[in-house]
């Protein structure tokens, strides 16, 4: 590997700062309402209730395959999940 390459990597911003999980959290929290408990929606993700409190509140990143299953359960895209913006049409809006 050249020096260049080793030089950028250690001066590179950390990836952790790019997704603010605390407001996708409460995409996540919005998304649920009133009407679907934390028990409900983490059956139907395959989550514990306790887990998906802490993604709800931003303590926990949430792998691809948890936010795969999320996007469907509400017909939302990632991208609307880790960012609150989308480029394409959600299905249900």
């Amino acid at each position: 590997m050249s020096r260049d390459i080793t030089k950028a990597r250690r001066n590179a911003t950390p990836h952790k700062d790019l997704i603010d999980w605390v407001a996708v959290g409460r995409r996540i929290r919005e998304l649920r309402g009133f009407d679907v408990t934390q028990q409900q929606l983490a059956v139907a993700i395959g989550v514990s209730q306790g887990h998906l409190s802490y993604m709800e509140r931003g303590e926990k990143e949430i792998g691809a395959e948890i936010l795969l299953r999320i996007s469907r359960e509400f017909g939302k895209s990632i991208e609307w999940l880790l960012t609150g913006e989308s480029k394409i049409a959600d299905s249900r809006q």
